[in-house]
């Protein structure tokens, strides 16, 4: 088998070479762009152009060429006419303007010379050195820029700070864009993280102590650069859920209306939390109660927590101040009357469905319920809950089973008894869990509870008071005990506005949670990445698995007065 033959040489380069100095010289011709690609030398403000066809308009995937001789430039089309028309030789070699690639104008096609390919390969060379000209900066000014400037706290002057005065930090200058509503992109199955970020977003409390810069994430002590984290279990130690939310609300509150990644966030809480480090689908309400748990985790300060757990009140940190309740516990003994009382804290109050029967699985009563000033939709399901019927099933007695048997301590032995649950402090902020997931023991199985539920926008805690639990019970008669206890509620602090409302749609295999917020008195659907505007129609329908509602008015032992939220 014979071995394929070089092509000829052509015989117009050949000429070329004879009559013209090496095209070595071709170097300082050229330049190199960013990616390495060898061009010639131009000025940026000229645009080449073939002469034939100036009048026309040229093609833009068409090649030029520049004559090596008189430096015209001409297309592929004219190549051969430029060759022909030239009187004297040397005008049939000519070099791409774009690639710095030879080409010849008679054959028609691209040509080989080592010495232009050697000043192609220098000029290429040259382009990765560091630049020595006078122009480069001193090493001094380098070291300069390269400085590391230390943060400054920020703090107004009084022009500033009269102009915060004045603003409302809920709204933005436009009336139809409040502030703050931004779309989170859904991460792969993250949508329960997303909405409950929404909720705590434009939870009054946690956004005015974030965006009032009570946590600096540059000033954090457990904000720890890269650079120093030696192993993994240091950068888990020192990952900060607080640092990252706040990293959240400046993104939130910044004015930008693209959709916001919080992939820092949920990297941070798979470090907390590994046991769910997963991009399968999680409970929101498991996690809302997680992220509180860290982030009382990483900005709790250690005098205020030894001393707000000796009171029990479980003022520590903003995610107890904000969410954290009190629940009492009265468990009564039937044979003697003995009443034993327990509190304990809380950061969110779980209830049951209740379909005006009592029972989740029975058929609703369809008279219309009318408190808080709320009328029930009548005929619009005939399974209809509502949160008041709940709450009045949280807080109503019940007979313990004899499994659950209460220990007296005045009869000294076991007896039946009544339970009854009351709320001995509202949180600012009062988050309801509605148990749509039911798991029943028996038949070994799982189901979710779609009846519709009513809320309120409006809601009266006092009926559900320990205060007004025990005026019911006693009467009018006074406890020292209770006249005394330091976490009792006034009339007014016990009325609350709706902010948020998580919604679950699906199947408790397969679902999706969106988030409705209540924005100047307008309703915003935030589904993922997606921001709409909806009727309150829309949100009374939907099937409310988390509520959000905030204390109409705020005290402030500091300044002692009010804010009305």
């Amino acid at each position: 088998m014979s071995t394929p033959s070089a092509p000829p040489p052509c015989p117009h380069l050949a000429a070329h070479r004879l009559s013209s100095r090496p095209l070595r010289f071709l170097r300082r011709c050229l330049r190199v762009r960013p990616l390495g690609r060898p061009e010639i030398r131009r000025d940026p403000r000229e645009l080449p152009r073939c002469s034939p066809c100036a009048a026309a308009a040229p093609s833009p995937t068409s090649r030029l060429y520049a004559c090596l001789s008189c430096a015209a430039v001409f297309c592929p089309s004219h190549a051969a006419s430029h060759a022909s028309a030239s009187a004297g030789p040397g005008h049939q070699i000519a070099v791409d303007v774009d690639r710095a690639e030879l080409f010849c104008a008679a054959c028609g096609d691209q040509v080989y010379d080592p010495d232009f390919d050697h000043a192609v390969f220098l000029a290429q060379s040259s382009s990765l050195l560091p630049s020595t000209s006078a122009s480069s900066p001193s090493p001094s000014a380098a070291l300069r820029k390269r400085r590391r400037v230390d943060y400054r706290a920020w703090a107004p002057d009084p022009a500033e700070f009269a102009l915060m005065s004045s603003a409302d930090p809920t709204t933005s200058a436009s009336a139809a864009a409040p502030a703050g509503l931004r779309g989170l992109n859904n991460l792969g199955n993250t949508c329960f993280m997303n909405s409950v970020l929404q909720a705590l977003l434009h939870a009054p409390p946690l956004r005015n102590y974030f965006l009032g810069d009570r946590h600096n994430r540059f000033l954090c002590p457990r904000r720890t650069p890269v650079r120093h984290r030696a192993t993994d279990a240091d950068a888990a130690r020192v990952a900060c859920l607080a640092c990252d939310l706040d990293e959240i609300y400046s993104a939130a509150f910044s004015g930008e209306r693209m959709p916001y990644s919080p992939a820092k966030f949920l990297y941070s809480w798979w470090q907390h939390a590994s046991n769910l480090a997963s991009y399968e689908q999680q409970d929101a309400h498991e996690f809302f109660i997680s992220i509180l748990d860290h982030i009382h985790e990483n900005i709790k300060d250690d005098q205020q927590k030894s001393h707000a757990q000796a009171q029990g009140h479980g003022d520590c940190c903003i995610a107890h101040r904000v969410f954290s309740g009190i629940l009492r516990s009265d468990v009564t003994c039937t044979s003697c009357g003995f009443t034993s009382t327990t509190f304990e804290p809380c950061m969110d109050i779980s209830l049951d469905m209740d379909a005006g029967d009592n029972s989740s699985f029975g058929v609703a009563n369809t008279k219309p319920h009318v408190r808080n000033g709320e009328r029930g939709l009548a005929g619009m399901n005939s399974k209809v809950s509502t949160l008041m019927r709940c709450l009045e099933r949280f807080t109503r007695s019940e007979r313990l089973d004899a499994e659950q048997k209460f220990f007296c301590e005045h009869c000294n032995e076991r007896q039946e008894s009544l339970k009854q649950m009351s709320i001995r402090r509202l949180p600012l902020v009062s988050c309801f869990h509605i148990k749509r997931f039911e798991h029943s023991s028996v038949k070994k199985v799982s189901r979710k509870v779609d009846h519709c539920l009513q809320f309120p926008f409006s809601l009266d805690m006092a009926p559900y008071l320990s205060s007004s639990i025990l005026r019911s019970r006693y009467g009018n008669r006074i406890f020292p005990a209770e006249a005394s206890d330091a976490d009792a509620v006034s009339e007014m602090s016990s009325e609350f506005e709706i902010f948020a409302v998580i919604t679950h749609s699906g199947k408790l295999e397969a679902g999706h949670y969106v988030t409705y917020l209540r924005l100047n008195n307008h309703w915003y659907k935030c589904d993922d990445a997606w921001v709409t505007r909806v009727e309150e129609h829309t949100v009374r329908t939907s099937q409310a698995y988390m509520l959000f509602y905030v204390q109409k008015t705020l005290y402030y032992k500091a300044c002692e007065r009010a804010a009305t939220v």
